[in-house]
């Protein structure tokens, strides 16, 4: 009998059943707390203050796993002003980390 172990192994993730569906990622750029009066005041222009500087990792999720991080950048181009992340930083989700 053939050994399929092996031949399991060797299979390319993107043969897995699942490789075509789409998921939704979420890039975190930040978090804010305001008090619910202060969020009910808010007009047109107003500015939220970020726990995060411009120059920080952005974050990108799958639900509420962390999946990585990365950097902002802005495409040049034909997607000329389009936001993109760039990234620096994988979670090893193989291993669940």
């Amino acid at each position: 009998m053939p050994d399929t172990t092996q031949a399991a192994a060797s299979t390319p993730q993107a043969e897995h059943p699942f490789s075509q569906v789409p998921i939704e990622i979420t890039v975190s750029v930040g978090r804010t707390r305001p008090l619910v009066k202060d969020l009910l005041a808010l007009e047109s222009e107003a500015v939220l203050v970020l726990d995060r500087r411009i120059e920080d990792p952005v974050e990108l999720y799958v639900g509420e796993k962390l999946i990585a991080r990365g950097e902002l950048q802005e495409l040049d181009g034909e997607n000329a002003g389009q936001l993109a992340v760039r990234l620096t930083e994988v979670a090893d989700l193989a291993n669940g980390l």
